[in-house]
């Protein structure tokens, strides 16, 4: 598995033909969330081709976006098994590239450690001191695509959205829960003022 070449490749995509509407998912996510696999992987014990292949799984999660917002982890897959076999992944590789993925959708249901581990690398940010600035990308990037009537309705789906968000992992809840709650704590207090 070529993991290097492959990811230079699918960066260097993204970089040059996402739309600019997307000002969330975009390249700094897939980075982000490439990083964050690494840390939790690392926490969690996982080495070697599981390794590789989560990493895999964190460049291609939100490729879809090139083609549709909408089943974008589908599309993501379609993305994945386009260009895998062309850097030595085999079909078995590929298809545990795919199932991280679709792991993903939201409401996230993952079934293994893989799943978890990409799953709670995906939303890293929301455990993180930088939550608000990453917020503010998702918020722009779903007024462009018509996905929120206002302000308010955007910090009422992210209110919801925390509250029932969880970490799978233990290393994911020991570093970000109680960032997490101080967010959660805020945006009540902005919601409310």
């Amino acid at each position: 598995m070529q993991l290097e070449q492959v990811t230079t490749f699918i960066l260097d995509q993204l970089k040059h033909d996402l739309s600019p509407a997307f000002t969330y998912h975009q390249v700094d996510h897939t980075q982000d969330v490439i990083r964050a696999v690494r840390d939790i992987g690392l926490g969690e014990g996982i080495s070697g081709n599981e390794s590789i292949i989560l990493s895999t799984a964190a460049l291609f999660h939100d490729t879809g976006f090139l083609i549709a917002a909408e089943n974008h982890e589908m599309h993501s897959c379609e993305i994945a098994r386009k260009h895998l076999p062309h850097y030595s992944y085999t079909e078995g590789d590929i298809d545990q590239v795919c199932s991280l993925i679709m792991a993903t959708k939201v409401p996230q249901k993952p079934k293994n450690r893989l799943e978890e581990i990409i799953c709670d690398a995906d939303l890293d940010y929301v455990g993180r001191e930088d939550f608000f600035e990453i917020s503010e990308k998702l918020y722009e990037e779903m007024v462009a695509l018509g996905s929120v009537s206002s302000r308010e309705h955007y910090m009422q789906l992210q209110l919801d959205f925390i509250r029932n968000h969880h970490y799978f992992t233990k290393t994911a809840r020991t570093a970000r829960n109680k960032i997490k709650e101080e967010n959660l704590t805020k945006i009540k207090t902005n919601s409310e003022a």
